[in-house]
Formats: C-alpha cells, structure tokens, sequence
C-alpha cells in the first residue's frame, strides 16, 4: 500500500463565535448588530467570552474587558452567558462529527478532533469530509465552523485557525513550510505571549526561526516545552485522536512558567505558587482526580533544575493546600535569596475516588477544608460562566512575574505524562 494511503487524516472543527452563535438562534433581531457574550453587561470589568463576525469587524476580541471593547465598538450589543444551552449544543455537534468517524476527541466546548483515516472509503477525502460537516452543521444547527485538515493534531488544529470563518484549509507536508513558517512565532499552537517574548529576545520571531533553530537549545531554555515547541514547529506530532467518550488515564497536572523577572523575594515567591497551585487545583478538579503527591521543579538563572516532591497523608485538589506544600518544599530546598527563573508545580499519585480521604492526624480542623472546597467549587463555576479571568486571588492582580488567572489550555495539549 502507498504511504500516502497509510498516513493519518486529522480533523480539527472549531465553531466560529460559538457562544454568539447559539445565542443568536433565540435572538435572531440581534443578526445584523455587533454583539458579544459577556459577563455582567453592568460591569466594566466583566470579560467578553464570544463575539460575532460584525462585533469582530469592529476589533472586539474575546477575553478584553467589556469597558474595552465598548470604546472599539460603542453599539455594541451584550449578552449573558447559558451555559446549558451552550453544552447542549456542543452534543449536537459532536454527534454530527460521530456520523462520520467513533474517533472524536473534544477539545474544549467548542472545538474537536477527528481521525478520519479509516472514513475516506465511505465519505471521500478529508477536505470533502471537512466541506460536509461543515455544510451539515450549517444546514441542521444554524451555525459555522471552520476545518483544519493535516496528518496530525498539531496542524489541523493551526488550520483551523488559519482561515475564518466558514472555512476549510489543507495543510499538507508538502505545503505547512509555505503557509505556517512565515507566521510570528506565537501563532504556533502551544506558543503564549510571555514565551513569544522570550523568544524574540532571542532573536526568533516566526514559526520557521523556531523551527530552524537548535532544538537542544530550546530545551535548556524552555525545558520541555522547547523540545515540544521545536517539534511542532517542524510538523511532528505523533498524538493519537481519543474515542468519544475516552481519554487516557492522567498521570500529572502541573503547570510552570519562565517568568518575566527572577524571583528574588518571599513575597515573589508567595505569588507565583498562589497563582500556578489555582492553576493546578482547577485542572484536578476539572479532570475529577486528586493528588496523593506535589513536585516542584526550580530552575535558576543558570538553567539547573532541581526537583522535589512530597506525599500527602490525604489527597487533594484544593489550592490552598497545593500551595502551602510547594512553598514548604521550595523553603526546605532553596537557598534564600538566590533568584528563580521557573518553577512549576505538580500534581502527582493521582486518584480518581474523590471520596477517598483519609484522616490526616495533621488536620485540626477539617471544616476549615470543607469551607475551602466549596469556595473553590465555587470559583470553577464562576470561571465557567464567565470565563477563567472573573475570579482570582487578590495577590496576583497586577503583578509584574507575567502571571494572570487565565489558564492558557487552548495552547497547550493534554499530555497523560505531564499536563
């Protein structure tokens, strides 16, 4: 058989202004208006979660302020969130993609993968398998995507992206240099701000520098993530599309980050684990696991990394508890003062019986964790509905590391080893 016919054909399906969208099925007088989802129209500060294509002509971009956006586009029309109406939807459409292949894996509310490998026997190629979901969507659901089309994850996903709305794009090995290479460097899938920046210090300032670059180097910089970064840059991704319904057993929920400046201080140090143990707290809770252990790895200004861990008499999935045994293992096996360049955080030993505790001897008053869950519960369902910058610890705001309270998971894969 041809290699071609063998290799792989990934679909990635991204509705356009997807919570705009649905609300604009109830509310058809608004189809002609820019509008935009947004968290309490009464305040200024609420965040725009989805905004449709006039609101998007007029330079309103998801996550900005609503006083922001106001003074791009001062017509514009807000509307709340419902997130009901929003998860129903998204069945809807992961049904449809089920019609053509069991190998759906959804992203998030709003975006999937699909293998389509083994349906161009029943259905065609994989653009003409894009093009007829797309139009079917449209036809059944009222409503837009658009499709990347690629051999991997990783660039089906950036070809979703590349062309909006109402799109398809094929990115092939014969054309991904040609289309992805010239584009800045944080427009690689997995590539932030704070690492784009990095990285035009750097002097690498498009996808095609990172990839032409040494890959050794990037993974002493950026550990990990740099040999990831060089990977996708250069089209490799071996990642397989779960079944609907599946996901691999999850091993660890970390988060890290080169911050902006060294940490010097106690207090640096107090900001950035709150902000990274919110970050890993969220995500237990998200993927329903506990942690029975927490890691923290240190880099310094000389790129050694040192790493340590403790257990925990009792798991858990609350930030405040994360935080307070990363702080103790950084005071324990840090020299103070000496500056810190990245630190990440960890869950590790993971459990998927929430109810399984044990009673820690340690604990004097297991109230007080009862209480501290249901506000953090609570935080999750706040960040849910309107979006993961509503709500944080006050510590954080305006800090200067390169923190914020957005977990950034649209720029980053799932990885069971190390999420």
């Amino acid at each position: 058989m041809d290699d071609r016919n063998r290799e792989r054909v990934i679909l990635h399906c991204d509705m356009n202004g997807f919570y705009a969208a649905v609300e604009l099925l109830s509310r058809p007088d608004l189809a002609e208006k820019p509008m935009a989802v947004s968290g309490d129209p009464e305040n200024r500060h609420g965040i725009i979660l989805a905004k449709n294509q006039l609101a998007k002509e007029k330079g309103v971009v998801t996550a900005e302020t609503i006083w922001k956006a106001r003074q791009k586009c001062p017509d514009l029309v807000l509307v709340r969130p419902h997130m009901d109406k929003y998860r129903l939807y998204c069945e809807k459409i992961n049904a449809i993609y089920q019609r053509f292949t069991d190998m759906v894996e959804p992203f998030s509310i709003d975006e999937s993968w699909l293998d389509v490998t083994a349906s161009r026997r029943l259905f065609g190629s994989g653009k003409e398998i894009a093009d007829t979901i797309r139009k079917t969507v449209k036809e059944e659901l009222g409503m837009t995507l658009s499709a990347g089309v690629s051999f991997n994850k990783v660039l089906a996903k950036m070809g979703s992206e590349y062309k909006k709305p109402d799109a398809t794009t094929v990115i092939s090995r014969e054309n991904f240099k040609d289309l992805l290479w010239p584009l800045p460097a944080e427009e690689l899938f997995g590539v932030g701000k704070a690492t784009a920046r990095k990285l035009n210090e750097m002097g690498i300032k498009t996808i095609g520098d990172i990839a032409r670059s040494d890959k050794s180097h990037l993974t002493s910089f950026f550990g990990k993530s740099g040999c990831v970064m060089w990977e996708h840059a250069n089209g490799i991704d071996d990642s397989p599309v779960s079944r609907y319904g599946q996901r691999e057993p999850i091993k660890s929920v970390g988060n890290g980050i080169t911050f902006k400046r060294d940490l010097t201080s106690d207090s640096d140090i107090s900001i950035a684990v709150k902000a990274l143990s919110d970050t890993v707290a969220g995500r237990l809770r998200k993927y329903g696991v506990k942690a029975y252990g927490i890691k923290v790895d240190i880099k310094d200004t000389h790129f050694k990394v040192i790493s340590r861990q403790r257990q925990l008499y009792a798991p858990t999935w609350l930030a405040d508890e994360i935080s307070k045994i990363a702080t103790e293992i950084i005071r324990t096996s840090w020299k103070k003062g000496v500056p810190i360049r990245m630190l990440t955080i960890t869950g590790i030993n993971l459990t998927d019986d929430i109810m399984e505790e044990q009673l820690c001897l340690l604990d004097k008053d297991p109230s007080l964790r009862e209480r501290n869950e249901k506000i953090e519960l609570t935080m999750d369902d706040v960040r849910e509905k309107y979006g993961k910058g509503a709500i944080g610890f006050a510590s954080v705001i305006n800090n200067d590391l390169g923190l914020s309270f957005n977990d950034h998971k649209k720029n980053s894969l799932d990885n069971p080893d190390d999420i």
